[in-house]
């Protein structure tokens, strides 16, 4: 061959068509909200968001968990009993904020988050705040709490989107094996 043998010669095509199992969107974005959800110490709870942008870009994650500089190995870790400052409330930054404190320089106007449960009223203010238009989350497990019903009020008053997402598909299999890439 040549330099000047065309280029659909010069390469064996395997497939004139494209793959139709790829996946869609909102699948690829809530796998990394899960994905990061793994990264969580929390024993009982292990929650991930994703940030995206009107472009499709990825401008911030984040998982439930201790702040910065903290050891996971010296904070408590037990739920809603005893003394607060014993519990892991009293320490651990829900996925949501840390997904906007991790945005870098990005502006969040008009982003969308992917998160794998529904905000809390804090996280709300955050995503409000931050100009976050659109929320899209998996689970809504705490639906009757108080501070998920304010949670609403606040995104429907702020004109926030929030979508339950209901995926084709029930898990994505990641293979770390070479030879499969």
């Amino acid at each position: 061959m040549t330099d000047s043998t065309p280029v659909a010669e010069q390469f064996k095509i395997l497939s004139s068509q494209k793959r139709q199992d790829y996946i869609s969107w909102d699948e690829y974005f809530m796998g990394i909200a899960l994905l990061s959800a793994m990264r969580s110490k929390d024993p009982t709870t292990q929650v991930g968001a994703c940030i995206i942008n009107m472009k499709k870009r990825i401008i911030g994650v984040g998982y439930n968990g201790l702040p910065a500089g903290i050891s996971d190995d010296e904070m408590p870790w037990g739920v809603r009993e005893g003394n607060y400052a014993e519990t892991k409330y009293a320490y651990s930054t829900h996925a949501e904020l840390n997904a906007i404190l991790n945005k870098g320089l990005a502006d969040l106007t008009d982003c969308k988050l992917y998160s794998t449960v529904y905000p809390c009223n804090e996280c709300a203010k955050a995503i409000i705040q931050s100009g976050i238009k659109e929320v899209i989350y998996l689970s809504d497990k705490h639906a009757d709490s108080e501070l998920n019903k304010a949670a609403k009020l606040m995104f429907a008053k702020a004109g926030v989107k929030c979508t339950q997402l209901n995926l084709g598909i029930k898990q994505l299999i990641i293979d770390f094996t070479a030879d499969k890439i």
